[in-house]
């Protein structure tokens, strides 16, 4: 019997496949040693050279989920759960996050499928009941359900995330513990403590992201509230001109402008509603400058928000 030689791109294939599979050997190594990042990029790899690896796709979407990246994570676990047959822990896992991100048909049509195949897969059966409970919430309730997801989620340890040295000893050291904590605090608070260079804000800040957050989010929205606050409080006797006044126009030093510009503060309003601790945290601002803010603000009936 004749045998027929491999085509080129029949051999390009087989050595694809090969190094998919020392990748994800490799992903696994790096996921012993906690490397959850190095995994997930060995396992990109592994399945841009093997599209068909339903191991490597099913770790992928595992490890993107254990990260926080909810939308790549169903990418890839939708893509398993059109193939046939499909793994009951693929159709499981999706339907958490599904249910996760508010896309409770999608959850229930999952959990159906699961319990099509499986009538008494236990996790299948609790799971489902959860669901149904999410399907006849009221718009209240799902508010206050994605409220209290919201607050887990801020208060986990920011030592679960894949950090460097580093940065994990510069947020321990500033008494920086959850991820609630994170939002709180701005680039140029980061930036300003010693020994906190860009290499450790940009892990910090693409850590963030992944999740929807970014740094300061939680003081922005602290400010905005205590900007509505303040003119509630003043508008009987300062006028909204004032207060949108640009801080340009105060005629500040030039180390005192950089620090505004550091914070992103462009007005009067926006200026009283910090408080001397935060214009203190940023790089080389001092107290003549404080002294000097804190002047010009007194100038215009106003002065620096107090902490509660």
């Amino acid at each position: 019997m004749t045998q027929t030689a491999d085509t080129p791109a029949m051999q390009e294939t087989a050595r694809d496949i090969d190094q998919a599979k020392h990748l994800f050997t490799d992903a696994l190594k790096a996921l012993n040693n906690g490397l959850i990042e190095t995994a997930i990029d060995r396992l990109d790899e592994a399945h841009e050279l093997d599209h068909e690896n339903e191991e490597v796709m099913f770790k992928l979407a595992y490890l993107l989920d254990l990260r926080g990246d909810d939308a790549r994570a169903i990418e890839v676990y939708e893509i398993l759960a059109d193939r046939r047959p499909v793994k009951e822990g693929v159709l499981l896992n999706l339907a958490i996050l599904y249910e996760d991100v508010g896309r409770y048909d999608d959850a229930e049509e999952c959990l159906t499928r699961l319990l099509t195949v499986n009538p008494n897969h236990p996790r299948g059966l609790l799971f489902q009941k959860d669901v149904d409970s999410s399907l006849s919430m009221s718009f209240d309730e799902g508010e206050e359900k994605r409220a209290e997801k919201r607050s887990a989620l801020l208060e986990t340890p920011v030592t679960d995330f894949e950090l460097s040295v580093r940065a994990r000893n510069c947020l321990k050291k500033m008494n920086i513990r959850t991820l609630g904590d994170l939002l709180k605090i701005t680039e140029a608070e980061l930036l300003g403590y010693k020994n906190f260079g860009e290499t450790s804000l940009e892990e910090i800040k693409q850590m963030l992201t992944n999740k929807n957050l970014r740094l300061g989010m939680a003081l922005e929205e602290q400010q905005s509230q205590a900007r509505k606050d303040l003119l509630k409080t003043v508008a009987a006797n300062i006028p909204e001109t004032t207060l949108n006044k640009s801080v340009n126009e105060l005629e500040f030093s030039v180390r005192s402008r950089k620090a505004l510009q550091r914070l992103g503060i462009s007005s009067v309003g926006e200026l009283a509603t910090r408080t001397e601790a935060e214009l203190l945290g940023v790089k080389n601002f001092g107290q003549t400058s404080l002294l000097e803010i804190k002047q010009r603000l007194s100038e215009l009936g106003l002065g620096l928000r107090k902490l509660d």
